[in-house]
């Protein structure tokens, strides 16, 4: 990456920061993978449940795998030999005391897009878990909400597809459809605009590009 686009992140991520800050987010801008993984494990204690959604971001900077190798509970759907259990962990996922995820959109004045094709990862953002960790590259970064939105149907979605290769529109032409498929896995968007209680939700933005 040009040592431009490193100061462009680091200068957006300040004002990012700062707009989630007010908006009763907890927030931390890291300009490394290194760095996000050393501030997620400050975050995480030992001894905690931990679980995951989607989550690229995080796979990126190795947290899964320090999760799954340091003092622990993982719960870990993809774990799973069966469908049934795979659909458990999910549901055992609601309780634990740190979900990890990702943002598919987040918008400069500090509210984030997720979008989900069965709301697993929505719904433990929103309600359940103690705490939520979210890992997000710059590039997820957009001027606006509308733009926010945008990115997370016509960018984020289409490009998952291409990892899902469901029978959906987009898996073909790569560009949204605006599709009813049974497949579909832009089911629920949800845009979180507060946290509350204040602090429940945490970012690591990361002066990378990361995820999709």
């Amino acid at each position: 990456m040009s040592e431009m686009k490193k100061l462009y992140y680091c200068k957006r991520g300040e004002i990012l920061v700062k707009n989630l800050k007010n908006r009763h987010f907890d927030a931390y801008f890291c300009e490394t993978k290194e760095d996000a993984l050393a501030k997620a494990l400050e975050l995480i204690p030992e001894g905690a449940t931990v679980s995951w959604g989607g989550a690229m971001s995080a796979q990126q900077i190795g947290l899964q795998d320090a999760m799954r190798s340091g003092s622990y509970t993982v719960i870990d759907r993809y774990a799973g030999q069966t469908q049934e259990e795979r659909d458990q962990a999910t549901k055992d996922a609601m309780f634990c005391d740190v979900y990890i995820s990702g943002a598919n959109g987040l918008s400069l004045d500090g509210q984030m897009v997720n979008i989900d094709g069965t709301g697993n990862r929505v719904a433990a953002t929103i309600f359940g878990p103690k705490s939520v960790l979210i890992i997000a590259g710059m590039n997820k970064v957009t001027d606006d909400l509308e733009s926010a939105v945008k990115r997370a149907r016509t960018v984020a979605a289409p490009l998952n597809q291409q990892r899902f290769q469901l029978n959906n529109p987009c898996t073909v032409t790569g560009t949204c459809a605006d599709c009813k498929s049974e497949t579909c896995i832009c089911n629920q968007i949800v845009i979180t605009r507060n946290c509350r209680p204040a602090g429940r939700i945490k970012f690591i933005l990361v002066g990378e590009e990361l995820g999709l």
